[in-house]
């Protein structure tokens, strides 16, 4: 038997902090020594942070990131170890995306990335190149500093593998794993047993499942050690990188670390026995056929074994059940660990939200409650650091430490709820009681004067008063009269933010926390610069539907039971008066349906549908319901409103990135914001394929058969109810 033991990890770096980013890597080496592995293997970029986007750009990112592999290896923490460490390198004139693997306070090889990550929300060939040479490896010029320190001038650069007297070891650079041919296939049959793929990947919701099937699939078949190792936490960015790191042996997972933690550093160990690698690959006989005349890689040889001889008293990994969240558990821990490393590194005090008694602003105030449940427990389980940050936040004295979350949620948490005349009591006494089974500190105010005092003086300058619609008022009166308050209520949050701490003796400032989901921000139901308008959002790219499921679950098993109440309650911004015979309801305004809504923005952004696609597309999925002109009347309701208020992606507030078809502006979806909202040429395409429809009296049920059809029916559903009903989230 050959014996293996490896070490991966998940790091909790930050973007362009190098003395956090070295301590964490020289902590996660001294443990993987400490259990006596021989591979070490850190997470893409893990010197300077994978987020450091145009910082990549600058010399300095790269020199000081020279300067800590530098310190690493003029220590002993290379000794009898293999280690695998992310940094940018340049080459030439070429800026790389590298591991550097190291041995013996020796760089043995240099690997650059040969395919780059670049659509979604990575934009890696902005920063760097891909390395194009696959057939040999060059030689890299130290830079003089490192070659003088290290007695070694150049290094083995490219595409190849290291080949030690026992074993091959070959690293596989994240996005390389996912590609149409792999680097891994052919390293493979070049004897390869070891894969070393250093990551920088986000979390999404659902996701998890994808990256796993892509790590057992690699060695499924063709055997293998595939280690991965990634970034876990918030490192400067909206994505919250949620590690997961893992040992894979013939396709199966023999060790797997945390997806949402609060640590800083986690290793995982593994010890593995190599010969079953050869084994499998010795009982395949097309793998022996198609090794026999594979394609030469160029390798590095260290003469050195790593493997262990066969010893009775050491114990292999077995495989074990993979660990996956349910998405409600995804939307409490991602966001909740995002908030807690945003919180502890921006020099905050705390968190404010506005808190309305909808299920909106109550989902965060529970990923807030969760996020300080998990700061208790960490620092119960032994979690130094996280203590100390806490002490920090919270003003903790004379040896004290959180003990219990709501206790620590009073110190760290205010809650708002900003009612006027148009509130209702059931909202206001659902946000006092989850406030009080939090622990925030909750305020109740009033903004009815400071709406009186600005329509006062609206009047005096133009003679007029507006009027709500209910009393006769037209949309425009309608629109303004709600965005006042809505907007009212952003201002008075930053001024509470700034000023409670002030008042109640605290140090610092608190962060404003928003509460739009992603659907509304898909269809632009949101006033521009209100209370949506804040510092972080942890729930901006959840649908509502997703959302709806984490309060049922969070009533349950974060211990907050006023939350089903709010989950069963109807949507409503509470803006215009009740009356017995109206109430303002969000899915009659926006005129359309929440499960529309995420219906539209999948294929939209996911299926990358214009408004032809998508009609066609829901001709399909909702035919056994609506009629071809009900759906086009449907697709062009969104397209109108999506388009009229796509400007409003331009500020939306940072948020948690958890949804693939977030329409976030900044960074994910790069789309113009001045749009021909009645888009002409596409809705008369739809105009025309209903015509041809209705002439042939056909539809498409949901199971692709054919159905006649009757006259051609109105709008259906929600159609275009309210299209212009003046709602303030649909205007500016």
């Amino acid at each position: 038997m050959r014996l293996l033991k490896v070490a991966t990890c998940n790091l909790n770096q930050w973007a362009m902090d190098f003395d956090c980013n070295l301590k964490h890597i020289k902590e996660s080496i001294a443990e993987a020594k400490e259990a006596g592995a021989v591979i070490r293997l850190g997470p893409e970029l893990e010197i300077t942070g994978y987020g450091c986007e145009d910082h990549f750009l600058e010399l300095d990112t790269v020199n000081h990131a020279w300067e800590c592999l530098k310190e690493i290896l003029l220590g002993d923490w290379t000794d009898g170890i293999l280690c695998s460490i992310g940094m940018p390198i340049i080459k030439g004139s070429e800026r790389y995306n590298c591991q550097v693997l190291c041995f013996n306070r020796k760089i043995v090889m240099i690997r650059p990335k040969m395919w780059l990550a670049n659509d979604g929300n990575y934009r890696e060939l902005r920063w760097f190149t891909t390395w194009k040479q696959k057939d040999q490896l060059v030689e890299f010029q130290l830079p003089p500093e490192i070659s003088a320190a290290l007695s070694q001038t150049s290094v083995p650069f490219g595409y190849g593998y290291i080949q030690f007297l026992d074993t091959a070891v070959a690293a596989e650079i994240c996005e390389e794993l996912f590609t149409p041919i792999p680097p891994h296939t052919e390293l493979t049959l070049n004897g390869v047993e070891v894969f070393l793929n250093a990551s920088g990947s986000h979390h999404q919701l659902r996701k998890l499942d994808l990256r796993l099937r892509a790590f057992i699939g690699a060695t499924h078949t063709r055997g293998g050690v595939y280690m991965y190792s990634n970034q876990q936490g918030c490192d400067g960015g909206r994505l919250y990188y949620d590690g997961c790191c893992c040992v894979v042996v013939n396709g199966e997972v023999v060790a797997q670390g945390s997806q949402f933690s609060l640590k800083d550093v986690e290793v995982v160990v593994a010890q593995v026995d190599l010969d079953a690698v050869a084994s499998l690959r010795g009982s395949i006989s097309c793998f022996q056929e198609q090794a026999s005349c594979k394609t030469r890689v160029s390798s590095v040889a260290v003469p050195y074994n790593i493997c262990r001889p066969f010893n009775l008293k050491m114990l292999l990994s077995c495989p074990q059940k993979i660990i996956y969240h349910s998405p409600e558990e995804e939307i409490a821990f991602g966001p909740g660990c995002w908030l807690w490393d945003y919180l502890r590194r921006s020099g905050a005090s705390g968190f404010l939200l506005p808190l309305s008694g909808g299920a909106d602003s109550s989902s965060v105030a529970a990923i807030v409650g969760c996020m300080c449940q998990l700061v208790v427990k960490e620092i119960a389980n032994g979690d130094e650091q996280v203590k100390a940050d806490a002490i920090r936040i919270g003003n903790y004295t004379d040896g004290q430490f959180p003990t219990d979350s709501k206790e620590f949620a009073k110190r760290i948490f205010y809650t708002v709820y900003m009612g006027s005349e148009n509130s209702s009591e059931a909202t206001k006494m659902r946000a006092k009681l989850l406030a009080d089974e939090i622990g925030s500190w909750h305020l109740d105010v009033c903004i009815d004067s400071v709406v009186s005092s600005l329509l006062s003086l609206f009047q005096t300058l133009t003679g007029k008063r507006p009027r709500y619609k209910v009393d006769g008022g037209s949309a425009v009166e309608n629109l303004g009269l709600q965005n006042i308050q809505a907007r009212i209520r952003m201002v008075l949050a930053f001024m509470l933010a700034s000023l409670l701490p002030w008042v109640h003796n605290k140090r610092g400032f608190y962060l404003v926390l928003g509460s739009s989901n992603v659907d509304e921000a898909l269809r632009g139901y949101l006033t521009k610069y209100d209370c949506s308008a804040s510092d972080i959002n942890p729930i901006g790219s959840i649908s509502k539907q997703d959302l709806r499921m984490f309060l049922r679950w969070a009533a349950n098993h974060l211990g907050y039971s006023s939350l089903a109440e709010i989950e069963a309650a109807p949507p409503t911004a509470e803006l215009e008066p009740i009356r017995s015979n109206y109430s303002q309801l969000d899915e009659v305004d926006m005129g359309m349906t929440y499960e529309e809504l995420s219906a539209y923005g999948r294929l939209r952004k996911i299926f990358r549908c214009g408004p032809v696609s998508m009609f066609k597309n829901l001709c399909y999925k909702w035919g056994a319901r609506l009629t071809p002109s009900e759906v086009a009347d449907k697709v062009k309701h969104f397209f109108n409103y999506y388009s009229i208020n796509r400007h409003k992606m331009t500020v939306l507030t940072p948020s948690y990135h958890a949804e693939s078809y977030s329409p976030e502006d900044n960074r994910f979806d790069l789309r113009q914001f001045l749009y021909n909202s009645r888009w002409p040429y596409q809705f008369r395409k739809i105009d025309e394929l209903v015509q041809e429809s209705d002439g042939n009296k056909i539809a498409f049920t949901e199971s692709g058969d054919h159905k006649k059809l009757g006259a051609t029916a109105g709008v259906g559903g929600m159609g275009v109810v309210a299209a212009a009903s003046g709602n303030p989230k649909a205007g500016l």
